[in-house]
């Protein structure tokens, strides 16, 4: 179980480093032209940052449900269904990143920098609930 639980959280660090860093390609794309050399070099560093991120958080959801499912950690607890909902939250950023990555490549996207500096500190958020979640076990 400790080593499903070592991947489990190298494989979220891992996730989380490319959700944190997706958002600022977004900050950099949103305040230069529409067309040029660095808007597609943008485009092609997010697009190939959120294909290799992708995987990373399907193997950390996968292996995060092996250890509530398969080895029951947190089964029945408050702080886990909380953490679920973390989780979920997660997903949605991400798809949601998807999503701005592909209206970037369609020249689709109107937010301003600032709101995607904004936009930003969203997986801070998830990642500080989520490590209380699981090290202070609150309810």
């Amino acid at each position: 179980m400790l080593w499903i639980k070592a991947l489990h959280i190298v494989l979220v660090v891992s996730w989380f480093g490319g959700l944190f860093y997706l958002p600022r390609i977004f900050v950099n794309l949103a305040m230069v032209p529409q067309a040029g050399a660095e808007r597609d070099r943008l485009l092609l560093m997010g697009g190939k940052l959120y294909r290799f991120v992708t995987p990373l958080g399907v193997l950390a959801i996968l292996f995060g449900l092996w250890l509530w499912l398969g080895e029951g950690i947190g089964r029945g607890q408050g702080w886990m269904h909380a953490k679920l909902a973390v989780v979920a939250a997660l997903i949605a950023y991400h798809i949601a990143c998807g999503r701005i990555l592909a209206a970037f490549e369609r020249n689709a996207m109107q937010r301003s920098h600032r709101w995607f500096r904004w936009f930003n500190e969203i997986p801070v958020l998830l990642l500080v609930a989520a490590v209380v979640l699981v090290v202070v076990k609150p309810f």
